[in-house]
């Protein structure tokens, strides 16, 4: 079982995210307020705390949210999840892994401000099935049907 350690959004896309430390988690929407929330399979962005730690060894000064994920994550090994995996969000939230990294065509902002941008290669997506609040500190784990 994992932790939630930052829940992040921002106004437009293509931006760093800021931690607002809780929000809501919308079935069908994404996170409430976020730019990406939609009626599409990447509602919600996740980026485990260890690949953030990866590129802080690089010498970046980065963390939760400058990447443009939504969920901060610890303890989860998300690059091991396959596509269909179903995650219980806090205590209410549940998730559908919908897409392991993606494709980015251009250089975006994060790349710019940040050095690199893990999210291609390490970001998982998720759909939002069942709503419910989430904040940090909660748990994020993978459960049976």
């Amino acid at each position: 079982m994992g932790r939630i350690v930052a829940v992040c959004l921002s106004e437009h896309k293509g931006e760093r995210k800021r931690n607002v430390g809780r929000g809501l988690l919308v079935a069908g929407h994404g996170l409430e307020g976020d730019a990406h929330a939609g009626p599409w399979h990447r509602q919600v962005s996740l980026l485990a705390l260890e690949s953030i730690e990866k590129m802080r060894a690089k010498g970046l000064n980065v963390g939760p949210g400058d990447f443009a994920e939504n969920l901060t994550t610890e303890g989860i090994d998300l690059l091991s999840l396959p596509v269909g995996a179903r995650l219980a969000i806090g205590a209410e939230a549940i998730g559908e892994v919908t897409q392991i990294g993606k494709v980015c065509h251009h250089r975006c902002a994060i790349y710019y401000q940040a050095g690199d941008c893990i999210m291609p290669r390490e970001g998982v997506f998720v759909a939002i099935t069942r709503g419910g609040p989430v904040q940090v500190g909660d748990r994020i784990e993978v459960i049976d049907e």
